[in-house]
């Protein structure tokens, strides 16, 4: 009889997080789920075990991992705009907390650890696109700078202790459930304003390009990394294919029209810590797993613009 595997998820009632806990379900694992509110902050499924507390307590994380198999962490205070405003913060929030889980992870049973760090921000300015994971490593954000340490921290982990930790870095996620207005998520963020009757805000004048992918599909790749990936390595996550904002407003109009809706935008200048352009190569996970995205673009952001309209309709996002 196979022996059924115990998940635990840091930050697993996160956007990304409440995915892959449906992803892992369906794939016969025991869940923990971690996080710092005292209740999850979105429902989780029957049968998932909840716990609140503070990842980066030493005593918790222990008591924890006991009898664990296997770690995801998505866990993460901040986005690149509030660590801009405040790395120091940034760096504090996050990294002890990290390195505290490998070093713990390193000395208990562990299997496999993924630690999900960002494959929007860790490269810098590319010098190519699209992107694969022997790029340069040169962050231009602090939110990029801490994320590229927290993976150095874990790969010094794997070397010196043998801990099985692998990194993901997923391109920017999109879909049902994200949060907008949080200074991260283009396409919420701008579908909401659009719902509200708000400008959607553009930085420069067509924006940034980015590698936009579905939800279901980051989840989908960390379960291929976390079920076949190689400890050690560090694998993107994206569709390849580069959409700037001005494209993603574009895509937006008929589904806004449909709904006696306008899309007004207001142009600022561009932001330094934003990189221009960023478009992932996912040929390493592919080949590694077999993984591939699922949610065509048109479908995705088609079924991200309903789910945000019926909650608007009913008041209750």
């Amino acid at each position: 009889m196979t022996t059924m595997r115990h998940c635990c998820i840091i930050g697993g009632t996160g956007f990304i997080g409440s995915h892959l806990v449906k992803q892992l379900l369906e794939r016969n694992r025991r869940l923990t789920v971690i996080g710092r509110n005292p209740h999850p902050s979105r429902t989780l499924p029957p049968g998932v075990d909840y716990l609140a507390g503070d990842y980066g307590d030493s005593y918790f994380l222990k008591g924890v991992l006991q009898g664990v198999d296997e770690v995801v962490s998505l866990a993460y205070s901040t986005v690149p705009k509030s660590s801009f405003e405040d790395p120091v913060h940034d760096i504090l929030s996050n990294l002890p907390a990290s390195v505290k889980l490998f070093e713990i992870a390193a000395d208990l049973a562990i299997e496999k650890l993924v630690f999900v760090s960002s494959g929007g921000t860790v490269y810098g300015k590319a010098q190519a696109l699209p992107i694969a994971e022997e790029h340069p490593t040169n962050p231009i954000s602090a939110y990029g700078i801490t994320k590229l340490a927290t993976e150095k921290y874990a790969q010094m982990f794997h070397e010196l202790k043998e801990l099985p930790v692998m990194c993901v870095r997923p391109a920017n996620a999109y879909g049902e459930g994200q949060k907008p207005f949080t200074g991260q998520g283009f396409i919420a963020t701008a579908i909401a304003a659009i719902l509200e009757r708000q400008e959607v805000v553009l930085f420069g004048e067509t924006g940034t390009i980015r590698d936009y992918i579905h939800v279901t599909d980051v989840a989908s790749g960390v379960v291929a990394v976390l079920e076949h990936g190689n400890p050690g390595h560090c694998y993107n996550i994206g569709s390849g294919i580069g959409r700037s904002n001005r494209d993603i407003l574009d895509a937006l109009v008929p589904l806004a029209n449909a709904a006696g809706l306008d899309v007004k935008t207001t142009t600022l200048s561009s932001r330094r810590f934003d990189v221009p352009a960023n478009v992932l190569d996912c040929q390493k996970l592919r080949q590694m797993t077999g993984w591939k995205t699922s949610v065509s673009f048109d479908v995705g952001i088609r079924d991200a613009w309903d789910w945000f309209l019926h909650f608007y309709n009913n008041k209750t996002l």
